[in-house]
């Protein structure tokens, strides 16, 4: 398969990038490819500087796009607020930090993803201001303008046409002001000299020489022929004296002012205006008021619906008032604000019939899809409607959902009972998390970097619901069994921690590896009868895939350990364990889950089933919507993820110097006819052997078999290293799974120099 370019972010938060052989990443041109690997290895302030220049929005997939994006963002910046010279360098502005996280939560899947942070990107554009300024000192003439027209012929300074528009409040027939100025170079001071654009006309007039004037105006040329306003403008050259202006015409100008842009035309208005988010008034959606003792999905949420404008009700006069305009603005509470009233009927319509089809209340999953702006459901609105819409959560919802994102303080509970452990106060809040939401029958995902703890929180959890039941009423009619699913390997180790840690837990292990068949045999045929008296039942996602008897039983939890293991949706294995039941589900995986949009559909259709809608409604969301879907998607899951990584400032102190975990391999079928046969042939060879030459051959034996536990290509003196022949190597490959995607290290050991090269062959496969 082709590999192709992508973007990715290191853990240290610093953009690079890398190839990929991803099929869903769209591939890039090899000359492109070649000279962005160029820029980037010089630095990534180089590569940013030629994503952004250049025009290849077409040859460019998502991840690049969205750097391309970040880039255009800063030179944007530089070219409207460069006034002074590469001597007196002031770059424009760090972005806000709310600007950040919004460009962040629009952010395509890309590896590494959770380590982009505000603090990351705004490390970023200082770089590339940096970048910047040195590459101005080192041109031959020292002249930002002449960089930026060598970058990009849209992006200068000197000699650019800017259109200005301001409010007139001197004429309310004609409220508004527009003026189009160029500059002509810097004054004594070095700032920018703003110049009427009627000047450059009478200069080139005088000098009989319009070559200039028509360099000039190549941007406003370019503004023409898109809008009929500026081609207006340009050919009856009102363009060249100032101009009293209509609601009308400044309407029509605000809404052209990104396509003004984009031809390289500077355009400055009144700071109240946004053209991607005009001010408006909306139909104000409120949401889950009332409060509620439960959520789960039989639970409903009151609905409530009213006209405002930044977030307070309109007046029945200020509603005649908007209703009355006859121009596409008005004054509202003495702000121009945008007015329609065709699209806000519409909205108002459309938010009407659904509420009347949710007379009830609507269901809480339901209600969350249009918090986040997910359009996946029966309750999605087009997005025309919700432009004109402002939905938000009542105070009963915003409460829990502020809980959910962060329980410290708020919920009451101590997880160190009945627990033979001290747990990190970040496992506290952890536990108090998983309480919190599991008892409001929502599903969680405990995502908590490796070596956090995420076992003993579940374990901590379990000894809560174990102490609930024992000391409500109903006692033991009550109880209910919860089951864990983990890859094989990892059975033995939480049968450990539990013994260990929680002994008052009862624990049954559902495998042929603790149990003989008949037993397991007696509990398929009456699973609910047989492990009622148990607090929680361990088994593997191999068996939960043949045993049909796991979604008979009414579960408490159920806990998937290294939940990775379902990210293929369409597998047997993932369909098999959706349909088991159980009151709330929890899954656990080290893995950042938000990197990759497919599996974080999977697990979250096992997690909290229609969520994310279907697996097609998905898919066509996230294809209409494009980036701004990707942020409903992050905004809808986030207070369902718990993840806490080891290089949070809070949590780095607190952890040991190192953290041993015994992982036990089990044989491949290969290994285990191996295994047998060495060991058959080892007794009847002893049968004659006497004395030392008997310790020889039980030596030799233990060599044998350690080769074979090994691979048994090591035993067999082969070259092919099948993973799939070494349970070693199978859970070798698991766990770098993890340490790929978090894009850490790993040191592996082995006594043996013959299998140096075999685990490099390995690694390489699972690093590369």
């Amino acid at each position: 398969m082709d590999r192709t370019l992508t973007a990715s972010v290191s853990p240290q938060g610093r953009l690079f990038l890398e190839w990929t052989d991803d099929a869903l990443v769209k591939p890039i041109e090899p000359n492109l490819s070649k000279r962005l690997t160029e820029c980037f290895d010089q630095s990534i302030s180089c590569g940013l500087t030629v994503l952004a220049s250049q025009e290849m929005e077409n040859g460019l997939n998502a991840t690049l796009a969205y750097w391309r994006g970040f880039g255009q963002r800063y030179f944007q910046a530089l070219c409207r607020n460069a006034s002074v010279d590469s001597k007196q360098w002031v770059g424009p502005e760090t972005p806000s930090n709310e600007e950040l996280q919004a460009r962040i939560d629009t952010a395509p899947a890309m590896r590494g993803l959770e380590y982009l942070t505000v603090q990351s990107l705004a490390q970023a554009w200082r770089e590339l201001d940096l970048y910047s300024q040195q590459s101005v000192q080192k041109s031959v003439d020292k002249d930002l303008a002449h960089y930026l027209r060598h970058l990009n012929s849209n992006w200068n300074v000197v000699g650019r046409v800017t259109f200005h528009l301001a409010e007139n409040k001197k004429n309310p027939d004609l409220p508004f002001a527009f003026l189009a100025t160029y500059t002509d170079g810097r004054s004594s001071t070095g700032a920018i000299r703003h110049v009427p654009l009627a000047d450059a006309l009478r200069q080139s007039i005088a000098d009989k020489d319009l070559g200039q004037l028509n360099v000039l105006l190549e941007p406003v040329q370019r503004a023409a022929e898109k809008l009929e306003q500026i081609r207006e403008l340009l050919e009856s050259r009102r363009l060249f004296s100032p101009q009293a202006w209509s609601i009308q015409q400044a309407f029509q100008f605000l809404s052209s002012v990104p396509l003004m842009e984009q031809s390289g035309v500077v355009v400055r208005v009144p700071n109240w205006w946004n053209a991607s988010r005009p001010p408006r008034p909306t139909v104000q959606v409120r949401i889950g008021d009332k409060k509620k003792t439960g959520i789960g999905t039989a639970e409903v949420l009151d609905f409530n619906i009213n006209i405002a404008f930044q977030g307070e009700s309109l007046t029945e006069e200020e509603l005649k008032h908007l209703m009355a305009a006859r121009e596409e603005m008005t004054l509202l509470r003495g702000q121009w604000v945008q007015v329609d009233q065709g699209q806000l009927k519409s909205a108002l319509d459309q938010w009407e019939t659904l509420r009347s089809q949710h007379a009830s209340g609507i269901g809480f999953l339901e209600g969350l899809r249009m918090l986040a702006g997910l359009s996946v459901g029966p309750e999605a609105v087009p997005d025309e409607i919700r432009s004109w819409s402002h939905v938000e959560p009542g105070e009963w919802l915003k409460s829990t959902l502020d809980t959910l994102r962060d329980p410290s303080g708020l919920v009451q509970l101590d997880p160190q009972q009945g627990l033979n452990a001290t747990l990190r106060h970040y496992q506290i809040e952890g536990v108090r998390w998983l309480w919190f939401i599991t008892q409001l029958g929502l599903g969680a995902c405990l995502a908590d970097d490796m070596g956090l703890g995420k076992t003993i929180q579940v374990i901590s959890l379990l000894l809560q619901y174990k102490r609930t039941d024992e000391s409500s009423d109903s006692g033991k009619a009550k109880r209910m069994p919860s089951l864990l699913i983990a890859p094989t390997s990892l059975l033995d180790n939480w049968q450990r921690e539990v013994e260990r840690f929680a002994p008052g837990l009862k624990m049954f292990v559902a495998h042929r590896s603790h149990h003989e068949a008949a037993i397991l045999k007696r509990i398929a045929a009456n699973p609910s009868q047989e492990l009622c008296e148990f607090d929680l039942v361990a088994t593997t996602y191999g068996l939960a895939r043949r045993e049909a008897w796991l979604a008979e039983v009414p579960w408490r939890l159920v806990v998937l350990d290294e939940a990775q293991a379902i990210k293929n949706a369409g597998s047997s294995q993932t369909k098999a364990i959706k349909k088991i039941n159980a009151v709330g589900r929890i899954v656990m995986t080290g893995t950042p889950v938000e990197n990759h949009l497919g599996d974080l559909w999977s697990l979250f259709d096992f997690c909290s089933p229609g969520l994310l809608g279907s697996a097609t409604q998905f898919k066509k969301f996230m294809n209409r919507n494009d980036n701004s879907g990707i942020a409903s998607v992050r905004k809808l899951v986030r207070p369902y993820i718990l993840r806490r990584l080891k290089t949070d400032p809070n949590i780095a102190p607190d952890l040991p110097d190192k953290t041993e975990m015994r992982v036990d391999c089990g044989l491949s079928s290969k290994q285990s006819a191996l295994y047998q046969k060495i060991v058959s042939e080892l007794e009847s060879t002893l049968d004659t052997a006497t004395g030392i030459q008997r310790r020889g051959l039980i030596l030799g034996l233990m060599m044998q078999l350690k080769q074979l536990c090994n691979h048994p290509s090591l035993y067999l003196k082969h070259v092919d290293y099948s993973p799939e022949d070494s349970g070693k190597y199978q859970e070798l490959q698991a766990i770098c799974e993890t340490i790929v995607e978090k894009q850490e290290k790993v040191l592996v050991f082995t006594q043996f120099q013959s299998m140096c090269q075999p685990l490099h062959t390995l690694m390489t496969s699972c690093f590369d």
